[in-house]
């Protein structure tokens, strides 16, 4: 089969090696924003994050195999797809253990205030700080639990917290206390002190977190979005993030984040660029996943 592998190519490239050495042909495109090579037509696999926001899929015509490098399927058009019989496949599970790290990282560093201990660091001023908060005994709620988010739940409940669930397709799990459906998401949002955002975007779960929802939450809440941008209403935020302790915020509705956002300059907000995702065991992680997927492939 004809490969192109786009994105970090170094990441990618031992990847590319064994497909030639399996005796595919492989050709790399670094930035998906760039021309297609003239073979475009002729590829009839593609490995790739976000090609097809910057270029038609039809102009894939051989196209039989997808393999997607990251864990969202919003980047594609599923129903060209389905209807074209194309096999696709995601990298679920290759992100769940840093993006977990950084969940938990994320609400220690606004619960142990460390902005205000660095900001005295670089002043040399040795003041204590009386106001840091415990994560043991809070309640943790996980909206999304698929692979990031039990990751997560294994590693607040570590800390001593109670972790909730809530799921499109609840289930028992040793890993939560409950997982409840997304029917019972606003009784559990009210009661929790943590809600951590690990679903995907999908038309019914855009802006599922809105002004309405954001109003249940405590105002010693902290609100972390490791999934997508636009599962929160993002101008509803804004308007309720000074009665709340804080959020801690990796993914926006438009990337990047506009200078002129009053997020950059919230001091209880944490500000990161869509880079929770990032670990050093991730391309073992995701090249061991795209062999196997595509010897699932060829072997169907």
């Amino acid at each position: 089969m004809r490969f192109l592998i786009t994105g970090a190519l170094q990441a990618h490239r031992e990847c590319a090696e064994i497909l030639t050495d399996m005796g595919h042909r492989v050709d790399l495109l670094q930035n998906e924003k760039d021309a297609l090579p003239d073979a475009a037509g002729c590829y009839e696999a593609v490995i790739c994050n976000g090609l097809f926001l910057h270029h038609q899929i039809e102009e894939f015509k051989n196209l039989k195999y997808i393999q997607l490098t990251s864990a969202g399927y919003d980047r594609v058009d599923l129903e060209y797809i389905r209807d074209k019989g194309i096999r696709i496949f995601n990298a679920g599970g290759v992100y769940s253990i840093p993006m977990a790290e950084f969940a938990v990282a994320g609400v220690l560093e606004l619960y142990k205030q460390s902005r205000f201990f660095w900001d005295n660091q670089k002043n040399q001023s040795w003041i204590k700080n009386r106001g840091l908060r415990e994560l043991n005994g809070k309640t943790v709620c996980i909206l999304g639990c698929g692979s990031v988010g039990t990751e997560c739940a294994k590693r607040f409940k570590a800390f001593g917290t109670r972790v909730v669930g809530v799921d499109l397709y609840p289930r028992e799990d040793e890993n939560y206390v409950k997982i409840c459906s997304l029917d019972e998401l606003n009784p559990v949002i009210s009661e929790c002190d943590v809600l951590v955002l690990t679903l995907p975007l999908t038309e019914e779960t855009c802006h599922i977190i809105n002004s309405e929802r954001l109003a249940l939450l405590k105002d010693s809440a902290v609100l972390v979005n490791i999934a997508r941008g636009g599962v929160v209403d993002t101008e509803a935020l804004i308007k309720e993030l000074p009665r709340l302790y804080g959020a801690v915020l990796d993914v926006f509705e438009e990337e990047p984040l506009s200078a002129d956002s009053p997020l950059w300059n919230m001091e209880n907000v944490i500000v990161t660029p869509h880079n929770s995702f990032v670990g050093e065991n991730n391309s073992y992680r995701l090249n061991t996943l795209i062999i196997n997927n595509f010897k699932e492939f060829e072997n169907a």
